[in-house]
């Protein structure tokens, strides 16, 4: 294993003090509040020197990005690592999830924020590629469990559809219950109030939709829960709570 040498150990500290100063502006004044100038001052170097870093706005916005990601990835290859059958894995995934939104929620937010904006195209090609790779990891924990699930019987993909197909619906529906969450209000008041076991519920009722055995009423997914919250991430078990199939 290679070892930083004292000027390499200051760049890596530097850019994660950068890091954490862009976070915390980003949260408090919004994606137009956020400039290379207010981040130089705040962190008392000269704008230079941030540049010297991160050569835009949407680069160093591109590496918050990355790093909230590689977060999140960490708790999907957890959750792939699970012991059980292919669907109580992909539980385990939500499960995931579910935690690194409650253990990070400083990063789950800023994610929200950013991914309303277009900053892959003018990062750098660094940045592009970080993300790449990240995203990458994340696609092959979880469509990597999709397709063990073929391959076993439990799922059998319609014809034209592929397990991308699927994972993109489950994507898609983690991130936009949160965001619709918070944002539409109309819709908060009458929904349930445990927005986090609507999203469960759903998830449950997409994969029963695309076949994958065994269906939520054939299997007790609450335990699957709370057998991978020991397991898989070290938790309580009770910690995870309000659940159901």
């Amino acid at each position: 294993m290679s070892t930083l040498t004292r000027k390499q150990r200051e760049i890596r500290d530097r850019e994660r003090q950068i890091l954490v100063i862009a976070r915390q502006m980003l949260l408090e004044r919004g994606y137009l509040g956020l400039n290379m100038d207010r981040i130089a001052e705040a962190i008392g170097y000269s704008k230079g020197t941030v540049y010297q870093h991160f050569s835009s706005k949407e680069d160093l916005l591109a590496a918050l990005c990355v790093q909230t990601k590689q977060k999140r990835v960490e708790f999907f290859e957890k959750a792939a690592r699970f012991e059980g059958r292919p669907r109580e894995r992909m539980t385990a995934i939500a499960l995931g999830d579910e935690m690194f939104v409650a253990q990070f929620p400083d990063y789950s937010r800023s994610e929200e924020l950013l991914n309303i904006e277009s900053i892959f195209a003018k990062a750098s090609e660094c940045q592009q590629q970080a993300m790449r790779d990240v995203e990458a990891r994340c696609i092959g924990a979880v469509c990597g469990i999709a397709s063990d699930a073929v391959t076993c019987g439990d799922m059998t993909m319609p014809e034209g559809s592929n397990i991308y197909d699927m994972c993109f619906g489950l994507y898609g529906m983690s991130f936009g219950c949160r965001v619709a969450g918070k944002i539409c209000t109309t819709l908060h008041e009458l929904m349930s109030p445990d927005t986090l076991e609507v999203l469960r519920k759903n998830q449950q009722a997409l994969l029963d939709g695309w076949g994958w055995r065994p269906l939520s009423s054939e299997w007790d997914y609450a335990a699957t829960r709370r057998r991978a919250a020991a397991e898989a991430f070290h938790a309580e078990p009770a910690a995870v709570t309000h659940n159901s199939n």
